[in-house]
């Protein structure tokens, strides 16, 4: 995790004034820290039999279809509003810094799937409180969610009491 943590980079004032972002396309330039984050994941999840994968616009894609395939699990993609070209549910949220709303197709999740969240951050928890309401009003059972980074101190897991959480490096 050494190298997954040293490829993460702070970026003080982003999207907004007293926001320390944390940026992962370093990360993404790595293909050792890339993969070993992605095998984590595998090797930790692979047990709870998970048939669909959920993740987040945008950096949540990246992480969501190769874990997704690895697993032999679909991809499901959520996304923000007008952003799908089907029928859709939505679900409006609270963010760290604003509000929000997300998208996913109807069809996406059957009745009975064992679903994966993932995503690259857990903040407040506003973002994937929303995708497992989407996931559940569709009949989806989460399985787990899954992050790279949590922001412990915006004590997001709050907000998903009750859910199997994991995240591979906390601050």
């Amino acid at each position: 995790m050494k190298n997954v943590r040293k490829s993460i980079i702070d970026v003080p004032g982003f999207p907004k004034k007293g926001i320390i972002f944390k940026d992962i396309t370093p990360l993404l330039l790595n293909p050792k820290a890339l993969a070993h984050v992605i095998d984590l994941w595998v090797k930790e999840l692979k047990k709870l039999k998970i048939n669909k994968v959920v993740a987040m616009e945008s950096r949540g894609f990246l992480f969501g279809v190769p874990v997704a395939l690895r697993l032999k699990a679909g991809f499901v993609p959520v996304r923000k509003p007008g952003k799908l070209p089907r029928k859709t549910i939505s679900q409006s949220f609270s963010l760290e810094y604003g509000k929000d709303k997300l998208e996913m197709h109807q069809d996406a999740i059957k009745k009975g799937d064992r679903v994966l969240i993932l995503d690259d951050v857990l903040a407040t928890g506003g973002t994937a409180e929303a995708v497992t309401k989407l996931v559940e009003k569709l009949g989806g059972k989460v399985k787990a969610l899954a992050f790279l980074i949590e922001l412990s101190f915006l004590n997001g897991r709050g907000k998903l009491k009750g859910y199997e959480i994991k995240s591979h490096i906390k601050y």
